[in-house]
């Protein structure tokens, strides 16, 4: 059995504004980007426990297509994505969101 899969509300504002940003460089674009989040958040409430361990109990899985990270860890009752960022985001700025 699957837990469930939480998005917290920063990663939430992630994934808004880079599919804003993304709809801006082109229509369409934007939708293709939030595709390919759905796409791994799918994955990780399916097998939360697919990618290794980068930091603590972080988890990081890469976006097909687009340079982005899903920062998550799995949790006893939940899986829990903590940050979605550009690859080249320094790792302080999702390590802040760890607590």
């Amino acid at each position: 059995m699957s837990k469930p899969l939480i998005v917290r509300v920063a990663a939430e504002a992630d994934i808004t504004a880079a599919r804003l940003w993304y709809e801006q460089q082109r229509d369409g674009l934007g939708i293709e980007f939030l595709d390919a989040v759905e796409a791994v958040l799918d994955r990780l409430e399916a097998v939360p426990e697919m990618h290794q361990i980068v930091w603590q109990n972080v988890r990081r899985a890469k976006l097909k297509r687009f340079p982005y990270l899903v920062y998550y860890r799995v949790l006893d009752d939940r899986t829990e994505v903590l940050s979605v960022m550009h690859g080249r985001r320094h790792p302080s700025a999702w390590k802040s969101r760890v607590n």
